[in-house]
């Protein structure tokens, strides 16, 4: 089984060949091919390679399959005694990656 851990837009991400993940929003269209060469750890069978931040040798190639919006948060400020009151909504724009391969150099 072969996995890394990669880095993509400040969080530390484990995947897989041939999953798909909900990542921060990342610019392209659907379709478009998107080179990820934050990779934090390797592991191929037996071998595992950590970086030191990063490995150089390695990328994964991955593919927009689509943009879309994650759950809904409310945020809710209050200050107590001075009767005031703010809600707010939020929901973060996501990009769903299909990772077609970890490519070891």
């Amino acid at each position: 089984m072969t996995y890394a851990i990669i880095e993509a837009n400040g969080k530390q991400i484990y995947i897989q060949e041939g999953k798909f993940y909900d990542l921060n929003y990342i610019d392209g269209d659907p379709g478009d091919l998107v080179n990820l060469n934050r990779v934090l750890l390797l592991k191929q069978k037996d071998n595992v390679q950590i970086g030191t931040p990063c490995l150089d040798s390695v990328t994964v190639k991955a593919k927009i399959l689509k943009h879309l919006r994650g759950k809904k948060i409310t945020v809710f400020k209050m200050k107590p005694k001075k009767n005031t009151r703010s809600k707010q909504g939020h929901r973060q724009k996501l990009t769903r990656l299909l990772i077609q391969q970890i490519q070891s150099k």
